[in-house]
């Protein structure tokens, strides 16, 4: 998403017009209501040049617009950026609840859709959040990330592959090697795709690539020898093995080059990084290290006020519960409806942290004898974690362990007395 061009978004009592945005891949539907409900716009526009083009042509005799479209991301809402409108994102439930308002019958088109948007927006939009662009570095590390985090996703779909067909013609190589997402076990199987080979090419050639690949212990590489001396004894079929050994060869050359664009990645992650006014104050927390200290930047950092208390950014995170009573039920649930990709980051950066602080360790242990499972006490541990960020952004300053162990030592921490040891 770009800045607009054309100034800053309205607030809301200078909003006149009411636009409800349908997009989708091809093609958006729009409805434009005025203050008192009325249709004043009904049209459809191609996601082209022409078309937005032609959508800008007919929004102009409504300067004071606000849209409300079912997504926070995308081509559709970078061109609305341009356009100067203020956008309000619907949440997908709540879309379909304000469509089924207007349509109870579950009668459902892309115009009904534009037209619930619109009047949900007119008649409960004043307590809706306008979307707040990201600066263009921000934007970018996040863009670099989130693709970053689904081409990591590729390479173990892959990896998963490559270990059930090794699985079926070349158990050997699993038992000499146990993490394939290094590039030595894909180059194991580009040099020695069958077991036959394998034996076929003796000890001076095992041992160039142990070295070559920088394998070769003194505790490790006997084992490994007496495998790949053995190899062809368990394996599969003539035809089983001719077979799969071609589908391990090209997986293995994928994931390869998968992995050299991954390195560009993590360069280039690194690069705006360390540009971002926000490197110290993300850097410094502790267990976050190189690859989650830009994720969380991307996804918390940038703009101060992103999030207006700890409440949001712990609700946006999905570390906070959701309540649910009624009369005399009470429970308590883990929030679905967040931003997925934080959560998951949140998840593996409170578990990295327990390594790097006394206190998060603690805490964590604490919830795990409560009862809680380690998913639940990571969650926990993240929503403290959250409170921390949330105040070093509004403060503007890194984290500090002394300066948190005076400030638990302050108001009694329960945490500092079950845990007496210095922090790192």
């Amino acid at each position: 998403m770009r800045a607009s061009k054309k100034g800053k978004m309205k607030p809301w009592d200078q909003i006149t017009h009411y636009v409800g945005f349908d997009w989708a891949k091809d093609h958006h539907d729009v409805v434009i209501v005025d203050r008192q409900g009325e249709i004043v716009a009904d049209f459809q526009f191609v996601h082209s040049l022409a078309g937005w083009k032609e959508f800008g042509e007919k929004i102009k005799t409504y300067p004071g617009l606000a849209v409300a479209i079912e997504t926070n991301q995308g081509a559709a809402i970078d061109q609305l950026l341009q356009t100067g409108c203020t956008i309000y994102p619907l949440n997908p439930l709540s879309a379909k609840r304000y469509r089924e308002r207007k349509k109870p019958s579950g009668v459902k088109t892309d115009r009904i859709d534009a037209w619930a948007f619109g009047d949900a927006l007119r008649v409960d939009g004043r307590q809706w959040n306008a979307l707040k662009p990201l600066d263009p570095l921000t934007q970018e590390i996040k863009l670099l990330c989130r693709d970053e985090m689904g081409l990591i996703e590729q390479r173990t779909a892959l990896v998963n592959q490559l270990q059930q067909a090794l699985l079926e013609y070349y158990p050997a190589a699993l038992e000499a090697f146990d993490d394939w997402t290094q590039r030595y076990c894909w180059e194991f199987v580009i040099t020695f795709p069958t077991p036959a080979l394998l034996v076929k090419a003796k000890s001076g050639r095992w041992n160039r690539f142990l070295h070559t690949h920088k394998l070769w212990r003194p505790e490790t590489v006997q084992g490994r020898l007496d495998i790949f001396q053995r190899a062809d004894e368990f394996a599969g079929s003539q035809a089983i093995t001719s077979a799969k050994s071609l589908l391990a060869v090209s997986l293995a050359k994928m994931l390869r080059i998968l992995d050299d664009h991954l390195e560009a990645y993590h360069q280039r992650i690194r690069q705006l990084f360390n540009q971002h006014p926000d490197h110290d104050l993300f850097g410094s927390l502790p267990g976050a290290g190189k690859t989650l200290a830009p994720r969380l930047l991307a996804e918390i950092g940038g703009d101060p006020n992103r999030y207006p208390d700890t409440q949001s950014l712990q609700g946006i995170s999905g570390t906070a519960p959701v309540s649910f009573q009624s009369g005399q039920i009470y429970r308590v649930k883990v929030r679905r409806q967040c931003n997925k990709a934080l959560r998951h980051i949140i998840h593996l950066w409170a578990n990295c942290s327990r390594a790097a602080c006394n206190w998060a360790q603690t805490y964590y242990e604490t919830k795990r004898k409560e009862g809680k499972s380690h998913a639940c006490a990571l969650r926990c541990l993240g929503q403290r974690w959250l409170k921390i960020i949330w105040k070093m952004i509004q403060t503007r300053t890194a984290y500090d362990g002394e300066l948190h162990a005076k400030n638990q030592q302050k108001h009694g921490s329960w945490v500092l007395q079950l845990n007496p040891q210095k922090p790192a």
